[in-house]
Order: C-alpha cells, then structure tokens, then sequence
C-alpha cells in the first residue's frame, strides 16, 4: 500500500524520466578513480607556486614576448590564474604588459584564422 502523498505511476504508462534509473540516465555511474567507490589511486594536485615570486621577478617587461607568450592562449586570450598559479599581483601586473605588448603590436589580439 502507497501513501497518499507519494505520486502513483498508471498501470500503462511509461516510466518517469526524471529521477535515478529514468530511461535515458543508463541507472548508477560507476565511480571513477579516487570516488567515493574506493578502487584506484587519489589524484593529488601540487599546489601551484608564482612564477615571478620564486625567481624574484618584480617588474614584468612587456617587451620580452617569449615570457609574455607562456601566459597567453593559442586563441590569443590571457590565461587565468588558477591555470598558471601566479599570484594575484603577478597576474595584474602580467596583464597589463601583454595588454601593452598588444597595443605595440609585439602580440597579437587574437590568433589568425
């Protein structure tokens, strides 16, 4: 016997979607390595120290584009620093030479097609 409060599926009618075991969930993923179904190895990230703070590297120049391009996507776009592990004020002073070594055409807005 059901209660009353609990939603009754007709005799006939196809099976809910929603919820675990639906038609189109394929029922319980398996846990991969490190989940909560034991098995494998637990995956450990090393913590990401700043470039610029270990070699002591105060001022950034714009003009040194090999170190400039390590930091900067193929597509052209600045890559963030939970990415790249540099600290916060490396990553501002960071974007401001590749925004100037843009501007001064040393690298390029955005990459060719």
């Amino acid at each position: 016997m059901a209660d009353e409060t609990t939603p009754q599926r007709a005799e006939g009618g196809a099976p809910s979607s929603s919820g675990p075991g639906g038609p189109r969930s394929g029922g319980p993923r398996p846990s991969g390595p490190g989940g909560p179904g034991g098995g494998g190895r637990k995956f450990f990230r090393r913590k990401k120290v700043c470039k610029f703070c270990t070699e002591k590297i105060d001022a950034i120049p714009y003009r040194d584009v090999r170190l400039l391009q390590g930091f900067v996507a193929e597509r052209g776009k600045i890559v963030p620093r939970r990415l790249t592990g540099v600290c916060t004020t490396h990553q501002r002073r960071l974007t401001r030479a590749i925004k100037q070594a843009r501007n001064i055409a040393l690298l390029p807005f955005a990459a060719r097609f």
